[in-house]
């Protein structure tokens, strides 16, 4: 006789605990993954103003953004919480940064002009993003920690990756909430991001199948697509149509069946 056949309700399963419970932040990130410049230091070094991050999110980002480190690179954050993060990043890329972060909580404008400059308005507001990119002077790393809902991410997608410089990077993290439904997300939902991932990849591989562009104003313009443990990263750079070649063998051989030529 089952627990619920005896009168009882079975007990819900319990819901795991992501949160760190040791006391050396950058040792567990070492440790686990075998990696980590200083950014790990800074990071578990914070001081002042909260930064919250994922272990696993800081190789993720040293892999990614250390080619920007140094210069004069322009940076968006979408989402500035309690402040912290926007001092890591000017920590990280150094005082020639240019870093803006935008919030639609207008508490957050306390933290304008401190390790950078923040701005008030929706994620998903187009001319607001667009006053901010062009205040920026351009883009170059735009990185999404903001609302999550699956909605606003694509807003902000649909709008900013066209202004994303030639080289840069949108980066887009806690993509968790893509199966979560108070984030308009779910495992089999039609509005979870990583359906729309697959409208990009079929843009990208459209010299193949001879379909029409799925995600009309950027799908054309995406050359590499990653996907890591709950963080998306996309590139921008020039993409040419594909060209092969046959080098060695004989002059002028013919291509033998089964060579992948279309």
């Amino acid at each position: 006789m089952t627990a619920t056949e005896k009168g009882t309700t079975p007990a819900k399963k319990a819901k795991p605990n992501f949160r760190f419970q040791g006391t050396d932040v950058a040792a567990d990130i070492r440790q686990k993954y075998k990696t980590g410049g200083d950014l790990v230091d800074l990071y578990a070094t914070t001081e002042g103003r909260e930064v919250h991050k994922w272990h696993h999110y800081l190789p993720i980002y040293e892999r990614y953004f250390e080619k920007f480190r140094g210069k004069p690179v322009r940076m968006l954050e979408i989402g500035t919480w309690r402040g912290g993060s926007l001092g890591l990043w000017r920590r990280y890329f150094g005082p020639e940064a240019v870093i803006f972060g935008i919030d639609i909580n207008p508490d957050c404008a306390q933290y304008d002009g401190e390790a950078g400059q923040v701005r008030i308005g929706s994620q998903a507001d187009p001319e607001f993003l667009a006053r901010v990119i062009a205040e920026m002077g351009g883009v170059d790393i735009i990185l999404d920690d903001g609302s999550h809902v699956m909605k606003h991410v694509r807003a902000s997608l649909r709008t900013l990756f066209p202004l994303l410089s030639e080289g840069g990077l949108y980066m887009i993290e806690d993509m968790q909430c893509a199966y979560w439904k108070n984030f308009g997300g779910g495992l089999d939902a039609p509005d979870n991001i990583f359906n729309f991932l697959r409208k990009l990849t079929d843009d990208m591989h459209r010299w193949y199948h001879g379909g029409k562009q799925k995600v009309a104003p950027f799908g054309h313009l995406v050359s590499g697509i990653h996907v890591h443990d709950a963080i998306i990263v996309l590139e921008k750079d020039p993409v040419h149509p594909p060209v092969n070649s046959i080098i060695g063998g004989k002059p002028g051989a013919a291509l033998r069946e089964g060579d992948a030529d279309g």
